[in-house]
């Protein structure tokens, strides 16, 4: 029964948190939106979305515990997705995302406790399983923090699950594959590929471009958040969502350049290298679980999803948000 069903989106202002408050609207849930707060009072890219005006937007911070029990209050689902997320930037200022990522996930999990919330979707990411050790990846594959940003993650999918078994909190733990599409922060490869092709440039300056990535179209991720809270069998349980295909960055770039109709080379920066043992190589989904689970199957092909990307990036409004000639950490 969705008619009257309450749910708190937390990261509602970033680029998936955004699509799902959509999707969650058109579903017709009751939808309370969390915005990181600031002074100027902008609401991310919430400004942008259809239904800005039918749903309740807030602004806060996931890192105050009494802010999370007063937003957490009444509703009957959480998608806790608010996270620092930038994987250079983490390189820089690690700290912050164990504040942001470990304790806001902390203060959500026992704010959503004390507050009688029905269920608790907690967004983890595939950074957490590091470089595969074998494909496609299960939910069994070992952890390995590569970065300050995985280990982030890992630490926040720990304190998340010690809620479920320490309390019965219904909670899920939701691991999507990367996720692109309109409205990706610009630091992710594809906004990175794109906007650099439309503002004009000969040569797109990329790092490395040897690792695989699971690639999904924001709203399949957001499809996959849904089935797994309608999913009364996915409580406690980790869930991959992703396609079960890979694709090289190298490769990748050839498939923008093709479909934009650009003739640029590929040219390597140093700066947007990761560290050596940093660098996740290879990640491609196993999504039987979900599947079993829910039936879900990705409904968008990568080209399809690259043409409608695409076409919102090079729309000019749209492109003038992006800084093409700046390297994004």
């Amino acid at each position: 029964m969705v008619k009257g069903k309450k749910v708190l989106v937390t990261g509602a202002d970033g680029f998936i948190g955004s699509h799902l408050v959509e999707v969650l609207h058109n579903e017709g849930y009751n939808v309370r939106a969390l915005s990181y707060y600031n002074s100027f009072n902008f609401w991310g890219w919430l400004e942008d979305v259809s239904c800005k005006n039918e749903i309740e937007i807030v602004s806060g911070d996931v890192r105050d515990s009494f802010f999370c029990k007063k937003i957490t209050k009444d509703v009957d689902i959480v998608f806790h997705l608010a996270a620092l997320i930038a994987i250079p930037y983490s390189y820089i200022a690690p700290d912050s995302y164990v504040d942001t990522n470990v304790r806001g996930t902390l203060n959500i999990c026992q704010a959503s406790l004390e507050n009688g919330v029905q269920r608790v979707i907690h967004t983890s990411t595939s950074e957490v399983y590091g470089t595969a050790r074998y494909v496609p990846i299960d939910e069994e594959h070992p952890l390995q923090p590569q970065s300050p940003y995985s280990a982030s993650k890992i630490g926040a999918d720990a304190i998340a699950m010690s809620f479920y078994n320490s309390f019965n909190l219904p909670l899920t733990i939701a691991r999507p594959f990367n996720t692109y599409g309109p409205r990706q922060s610009a630091r992710a490869i594809i906004p990175t590929i794109i906007t650099q092709i439309a503002s004009g440039k000969k040569q797109i300056q990329l790092g490395d471009t040897r690792p695989t990535r699971d690639l999904n179209f924001v709203l399949d991720t957001c499809q996959g958040f849904l089935q797994l809270a309608r999913c009364e069998q996915s409580i406690g349980q980790v869930v991959n969502i992703g396609s079960n295909t890979e694709i090289s960055m190298g490769e990748l770039f050839q498939l923008i350049r093709k479909i934009m109709g650009s003739n640029a080379e590929l040219v390597e920066d140093k700066q947007r290298l990761r560290p050596e043992k940093s660098e996740v190589l290879r990640l491609r989904c196993n999504n039987e679980k979900i599947k079993t689970l829910t039936g879900f199957e990705p409904k968008y092909t990568l080209e399809e999803g690259l043409k409608q990307t695409i076409a919102w990036f090079t729309q000019p409004i749209n492109l003038a948000k992006y800084k093409a000639d700046i390297y994004n950490v």
